[in-house]
């Protein structure tokens, strides 16, 4: 598990592009799984577009604090994954 902010964002800059599967704490022991690809990353957060034909909403974005905090688990899905959470 990455224990630094830095050390999440240089492992997502290096997986841009990838599509994945977020894991979403939707509040009290409920999660919400979505699709999509890692499109972007910037110094605060890190943009997600979901599958267009199982969401409403086109993109989505997270601090990296969400995943430092296990807020949001991040499961890549080609070839050798990474998996952050």
């Amino acid at each position: 598990m990455p224990n630094s902010l830095a050390s999440i964002k240089k492992s997502l800059d290096s997986q841009i592009g990838r599509e994945l599967k977020l894991i979403v704490q939707a509040g009290r022991k409920k999660t919400t799984e979505r699709k999509g690809t890692l499109t972007e990353t910037y110094p605060a957060v890190f943009v997600v577009e979901l599958d267009k034909s199982e969401n409403a909403v086109d993109r989505v974005s997270f601090n990296y604090t969400d995943v430092l905090t296990s807020s949001v688990q991040l499961e890549f899905t080609e070839e050798a994954s990474l998996v952050l959470n």
